[in-house]
């Protein structure tokens, strides 16, 4: 059992940046791929990226390559996401997700714990 606890999100205007962090309770974190998923208004939740339990392979949605980047600290216990070049299509409920399996799948349904989700509006 893992909880998770997002934090960093805000109001921010495009073109601006913002991280984002989510804090995981337990002392497998290290043995867990993490992920974060987004939800819009009105949207399904989404993939946005995934990164492997040692950081060594990551994954994005296209609509953020080149602009998001996650990174772990397994010491911490911690997932981050930069996120640059914020747009107002960016505006979201961002969500931390954990999961059990090996593979780094971007499918809500491979994770098996989630955060209570924090918010991003970008305006333009």
């Amino acid at each position: 059992q893992v909880q998770l606890v997002e934090s960093g999100g805000g109001l921010v205007q495009a073109g601006g940046s913002l991280r984002l962090s989510c804090a995981a309770s337990g002392r497998t974190f290290s043995s867990y791929v993490m992920g974060w998923f987004r939800q819009a208004p009105g949207k399904e939740r989404e993939f946005v990226t995934t990164i492997t339990q040692s950081g060594g392979i990551t994954d994005y949605a296209d609509s953020v390559k080149g602009r998001f980047t996650i990174s772990r600290d397994n010491a911490k216990n911690t997932v981050y996401l930069q996120m640059n070049s914020l747009k107002p299509e960016d505006t979201a409920v961002y969500y931390c997700a954990a999961s059990r399996n090996i593979v780094p799948y971007t499918t809500t349904l491979k994770y098996d714990y989630w955060g209570q989700g924090t918010q991003v509006t970008v305006s333009s």
